[in-house]
């Protein structure tokens, strides 16, 4: 029986491509950066699987590029804002991704960005490797306490929940903005958005991007922070409007912001870890996207879609891990609707892949 054909968009772990070229014929992109749009409609003709990132815009232009013998696309990310998951429902065609997989590592990094730019640690590396520190000195490199502060979680789903769980041994006062999300490690939740932003002394940031969040975080929003906030984003970069925050930082609207992700990813942003009386907030300027940067991550992560692409290529075993298949009817359905509701829902605690939340 002749194997199905994979393209595969970037260079993955060993581990993963190793499943892969064990059971289909894989064609792998081995470029420093992701492929061009015009490379990915010519390699994707005539494939059975696609086994894409967060880089790859997969639309009807491109499913149809790859014929009607695709199977199977299978996202090597937790979210999925790069996929018209409409226009491959209506080819009938299973998206899947890794809900779960990133929990833990993402509210780490959450908590160390808020941490790092709370005690200002980047520009105290800085000071030291300049060659400016000579003393300890009463008044230098001030930051921000932790403890009896009020952490404000927007959004309240399996990272927004793990921060919160992480703030309790720093005495952190936490409040989410989160509906239909219950309350868990002491957390209460905020009536409003802007209550939320108005009590907040550090603000993080734990939504999915959609139209309801895009530029979500725009000048009006930066406005009703505290002048001493902190703001955090480990979510999606286009949740953040990057010129309000620059403007926000070089006037001293808000103390700081850490970011691990911009919009666009890695070219140029001008905000990553500033201080709030920072003169030129360029100096500052780049996220890395590390959240998901730990050994076991990305094993896990290689592990969770190699099965999930395995039971649909090969037709076998429960189709319950995409986000347009329902278990209980056994049909493609209509995705969820692009709103915070989607992000509350609890994964199935499997640690590899967790249970997608369907309309059907």
């Amino acid at each position: 029986m002749t194997k199905p054909k994979v393209f595969v968009t970037r260079i993955i772990r060993d581990a993963g491509l190793t499943l892969i070229r064990e059971h289909c014929r894989a064609d792998v992109w081995d470029g420093a950066m992701p492929p061009s749009r015009e490379t990915m409609l010519e390699r994707v003709r005539g494939v059975d699987g696609l086994l894409c990132l967060l880089t790859d815009r997969v639309d009807g232009e491109l499913l149809d590029a790859a014929g009607p013998q695709l199977k199977a696309i299978s996202n090597h990310a937790v979210g999925f804002d790069n996929i018209v998951v409409a226009d491959a429902t209506a080819r009938k065609i299973p998206v899947g991704n890794t809900p779960g997989i990133l929990t833990d590592a993402t509210a780490d990094l959450a908590f160390a960005l808020l941490l790092a730019a709370a005690r200002r640690l980047p520009e105290s590396q800085r000071y030291l490797l300049d060659g400016k520190w000579k003393t300890w000195e009463p008044s230098a490199l001030l930051g921000m306490d932790l403890a009896g502060k009020t952490l404000g979680l927007i959004g309240f789903g399996r990272i927004g929940r793990a921060v919160a769980k992480r703030a309790v041994g720093f005495d952190l006062r936490v409040i989410y903005y989160s509906p239909n999300a219950k309350p868990e490690f002491g957390a209460t939740p905020a009536n409003s958005l802007d209550e939320l932003l108005r009590q907040s002394d550090f603000v993080s940031i734990h939504t999915p991007l959609n139209n309801s969040t895009r530029r979500m975080v725009n000048a009006e929003f930066l406005s009703k922070m505290k002048a001493s906030a902190l703001l955090v984003n480990t979510s999606r970069g286009g949740v953040v409007d990057q010129d309000a925050l620059y403007s926000a930082l070089k006037s001293n609207q808000i103390f700081a912001a850490a970011l691990d992700v911009t919009d666009p990813s890695g070219r140029g942003t001008r905000c990553r870890v500033s201080r709030r009386k920072t003169s030129s907030p360029e100096s500052k300027a780049s996220a890395c996207r590390i959240a998901s940067t730990r050994k076991c991550t990305r094993e896990n992560w290689n592990r969770a879609f190699n099965a999930w692409r395995q039971r649909f290529l090969n037709q076998s075993g429960a189709f319950d891990k995409c986000r347009n298949f329902s278990s209980r009817s056994g049909k493609l359905v209509k995705s969820p609707r692009p709103d915070f509701k989607r992000c509350q829902q609890p994964g199935d605690g499997s640690g590899v892949i967790s249970t997608c939340f369907l309309n059907p």
